[in-house]
């Protein structure tokens, strides 16, 4: 068959040196390189896949291998020639055995003292230096050498020198003018000796195989450019008669190499095939008669296919039709041309869609194969392409013939997967493939998306399912895109003109990404434990989508004064369908979510009053009413977690209720015009309330989470006093307006309250749920903290008995020094006498050191009212407090301060 090519590349040679410059020799020659550099590369190929089934047989175990150790423990005893006398015993049942082995030659001697070592130690093979790879020149000289010394020397050899002599001695004789007959004669005495030289290689097929074969393809050459020198060079034959001609020396190239197995004729027939309507070609330009023949050569094609497995016809085939036809697309389609020109593309895709698939039916159902990708891939692809060309850009017929091919694959994919696996999943990539591609084409960018999202979520299933991981990548990047999809369409205005919430195109396109994610993520979670951090990753790309779609809902279609609400009611479907989720999946992060989500009805609650909202009213109540049914379901469903999750969903379930009611209350007060400080004790009373709750009955506010309530109590407790010191610090600096009642000092609502905080604090600091460092400090705390409420409440009543502005001439009033002075003194006479009368060194002490602020405080403040009866009454009630509790209240020993404390 080498024969064969390198003749075809002379003649091809000869052909093209005779047309362009009449150099025969050049392209004689030129032509030999050609055909020795492509029949060396076949045999370099071939020698490749022999080597691998050698590699492949050397790499199988042996039927039956007996270990080395025991050839060596037998040959052992031949090999001693003089055994110790001690030896000789144990040595007969070797040599009983000896003549039923073969006779050998004798050993050489070896060493005795290596014998006992080398008989036990493992055998040690030593590998021969590896042989330098050639260079490429050195294996182009080596094949060119073995192709003119081995196979059929004489023929190759002949065959070449004989083209090339009797293409010299056609020219000489032309060019001499010894040949005076017609060229008619000529031409007829040329094809008669090439039709005898065809039928003598026809006999000689079985006796000599290569020289038959290179004998009738040089035959059939010489007959095609016989034919072709007739038509174009001397016209001696119609159009139609030389193209027949040709058709039947194509036909007749085809069934001699079927009939003998000969890929190279058939390849010959095929070149000659498609070069036959171009060497003909008078230029009427009638595309209906070329692809039609086009179409039977690649019905001759798909026939030689169906019966011999010649891949390089297939694919010589495939690149000659797509490209003339893309060749003549450029050059003469119109759009005029499409109903003529599309059936012929049918046709030659059909056709080389069917080789691969005939392949598979003729070959066993072994479930695996090899897949021509050229054709499975590549004809699809080219005939699409070449599809949109003739369809010039029409967007709904290509997206339904996108589909057709979708469709097509589809069922292919289904018949061919329990025969040839690989190649079923390679019909049903393209399937997947095509369907995609048909969605951005027949729909909006929106709708493309959604299509996306979902077609991604399904390829990272069946990736998961078959453990493959190209439809997994597929996928996320579909689902990717999806999401640059959605995001051009709503910069290029496609939600304009929309008027219903959520059952619109854009809220319906998010959430259907968001449920893509969702169900992405999920997948992840069940079948790849692997990978559980990109299902979390996935979850938190679709809960972005879900929240995203939902406050996008909000902000366009809820009126302001409902936006609150709204949320609300977001939230708590959020809570829901994460605890439904957590019941199924037992994943940490929807947990997560559902406790965040009611957690987060707190700061929806304080909207409510940064709106001046009354949450229990309107569309407030019915948002409360649902995130009460949702906030049960969603507790009861994290009842039986282990970690934290049902701490912080209870925790923040009880202050959303806290803050709901605290906005109810504030807001309650406000409608009823009560003084500024009313609102404030009203707001902050629900979380006192929760606070006693908490304390001192704690089941009334555990349901549903009862059983475990007091897991987390102490959490609760200390968030709880958090903001009940935050309230009591922030209430030092109220004015106390206390309208329309009168003020009284601490008998007003906001001292009340500070009042409550500061015992619910020391019930706090008594409680075991306390953390101990700061039990352990409770006395200083609350001495401090009721130090702080005395001086403000004086200060308060100070501003609202005595007339003194609340503002910064609140502290050099003489008024207000007075009252502190005054204030201060009192409280240090009392912790002098009690610590005194208890002996509580340490409450003495406490008191003194008040005593000695006041004093300070005479000594830099007060002095300068000395001029102002308030001055002086500083000094002269301080001097008379000091003077009475130093007779009646002396300090206490430190020994029975500390007895006492002890």
């Amino acid at each position: 068959m080498d024969v064969l090519i390198v003749v075809v590349a002379c003649i091809a040679g000869l052909f093209v040196g005779g047309i362009f410059g009449g150099n025969i020799a050049f392209g004689f020659f030129g032509g030999l390189a050609i055909g020795v550099a492509f029949a060396r590369l076949r045999a370099l190929a071939e020698r490749v896949d022999a080597l691998g089934r050698q590699l492949e047989a050397l790499q199988r175990p042996p039927a039956a291998a007996r270990p080395p150790a025991a050839q060596d423990a037998v040959s052992a005893p031949v090999e001693a020639r003089t055994p110790s006398p001690a030896a000789a015993e144990p040595a007969a049942a070797p040599a009983a055995a000896a003549p039923v082995v073969d006779p050998l030659p004798a050993p050489p001697p070896l060493a005795p003292p290596a014998l006992p070592a080398q008989a036990s130690a493992p055998r040690v093979t030593t590998s021969t230096p590896r042989k330098t790879e050639p260079d490429a020149l050195q294996r182009w000289a080596g094949g060119l050498k073995r192709w003119f010394t081995e196979g059929n020397v004489p023929v190759k050899v002949g065959m070449l020198v004989l083209f090339a002599g009797i293409a010299a001695l056609l020219k000489y004789a032309a060019d001499e003018g010894w040949l005076r007959l017609p060229i008619e004669l000529r031409l007829a005495g040329v094809a008669l000796a090439a039709i005898a030289a065809l039928a003598f290689g026809w006999r000689e097929r079985r006796r000599r195989p290569s020289f038959g074969l290179a004998l009738q393809g040089g035959a059939i050459g010489v007959l095609l450019l016989t034919v072709f020198a007739a038509f174009r060079l001397y016209h001696l034959l119609p159009a139609t008669a030389a193209f027949a001609l040709m058709l039947l020396l194509v036909a007749g190239a085809g069934a001699l190499a079927v009939l003998q197995d000969a890929l190279a004729l058939a390849v010959l027939g095929l070149l000659a095939g498609f070069a036959a309507p171009i060497l003909i070609s008078t230029g009427s330009g009638d595309h209906v008669v070329l692809f039609s023949y086009y179409a039977l050569l690649n019905l001759a094609i798909f026939a030689i296919a169906w019966l011999r497995s010649w891949r390089v016809l297939n694919l010589l085939g495939f690149f000659f039709t797509y490209a003339i036809g893309s060749a003549w697309g450029v050059l003469r389609y119109q759009h005029a041309l499409f109903a003529s020109t599309e059936p012929f593309l049918l046709v030659f895709f059909a056709i080389y869609l069917a080789i691969p698939v005939s392949d598979a039916l003729r070959r066993p159902p072994t479930g695996r194969g090899f897949v021509d990708g050229t054709l499975v891939f590549g004809n699809p692809l080219v005939a699409f392409a070449l599809q949109a060309a003739l369809l010039d850009g029409e967007r709904m017929p290509l997206a339904w013939s996108a589909l057709a091919l979708a469709l097509a694959y589809l069922v292919l994919a289904a018949a061919m997967m329990s025969r040839r696996r690989v190649l079923g999943e390679s019909f049903a990539v393209l399937a997947v493939g095509f369907a995609t591609l048909a969605v951005p084409l027949a729909l909006s960018a929106r709708s493309t998306a959604c299509t996306f999202a979902l077609e991604g979520a399904a390829l990272v299933w069946l990736g998961l399912r078959e453990q493959r991981r190209l439809p997994r990548i597929s996928g996320l990047a579909l689902q990717g895109l999806a999401a640059l999809a959605f995001a051009w369409a709503l910069a290029d205005g496609a939600a304009a003109g929309e008027t219903i919430a959520i059952a619109n195109g854009t809220c319906i396109g998010a959430l259907l990404i968001a449920l893509a994610a969702f169900a992405s993520a999920w997948l992840y979670h069940r079948r790849d434990d692997a990978r559980r951090e990109l299902a979390v990753l996935l979850y938190v790309w679709g809960l972005a989508w879900w929240i995203g779609a939902g406050l996008r809902e909000i902000n366009r279609f809820v009126a302001p004064s409902q936006r609150a609400a709204a949320l609300l009611v977001l939230l708590a479907t959020t809570a829901a369908v994460a605890a439904f989720a957590t019941r199924r999946t037992q994943a940490f992060a929807t947990a997560l979510t559902a406790a965040f989500a009611l957690a987060a009805g707190t700061v929806v609650a304080l909207m409510f009053g940064d709106a001046g909202l009354q949450p229990f009213a309107g569309w407030g109540l019915a948002a409360f009413g649902a995130y009460a049914l949702t906030g049960a379901f969603t507790l009861g469903q994290l009842r039986e977690r282990t970690d934290l999750t049902p701490a912080l969903a209870q925790i923040g379930w009880v202050w959303a209720w806290t803050c709901a009611a605290a906005v109810a209350l504030g807001q309650l007060s406000a409608d009823l015009r009560l003084g500024a400080g009313w609102r404030t004790a009203f707001a902050v009373s629900p979380v006192l309330a929760a606070w006693a709750f908490a304390l001192l009955r704690p089941r009334m506010i555990a349901a549903p989470l009862s059983a475990r309530f007091d897991e987390w109590r102490g959490a609760l407790l200390l968030l709880q006093a958090i903001v009940a010191t935050c309230i009591l610090f922030g209430l030092l600096w109220h004015a106390g307006d206390s309208a329309p009642l009168p003020y009284l000092p601490v008998f007003n609502p906001v001292e009340l309250a500070q009042v409550a905080a500061l015992l619910l604090g020391a019930r706090w600091l008594a409680d075991a749920a306390a953390p101990r460092e700061l039990a352990a400090h409770r006395a200083p705390l609350l001495a401090g903290a009721g130090f702080l409420f005395v001086t403000a409440a004086t200060l308060r009543a100070t501003h609202q008995l005595g007339g003194v502005g609340w503002d910064e001439h609140l502290w050099s009033s003489n008024l207000a020094q007075t009252a502190l002075t005054v204030v201060w003194s009192a409280l240090g006479v009392l912790g002098w006498v009690i610590g005194s009368r208890r002996g509580q060194w340490a409450l003495w002490l406490a008191g003194a050191v008040l005593m000695g602020v006041v004093l300070a405080k005479l000594l830099l403040v007060d002095r300068t009212h000395l001029g102002n009866l308030f001055g002086i009454a500083s000094f002269i009630a301080y001097g008379l407090l000091c003077t009475v509790i130093g007779y009646f209240a002396p300090a206490p020993p430190r020994a029975t301060d500390e007895g006492a404390a002890s």
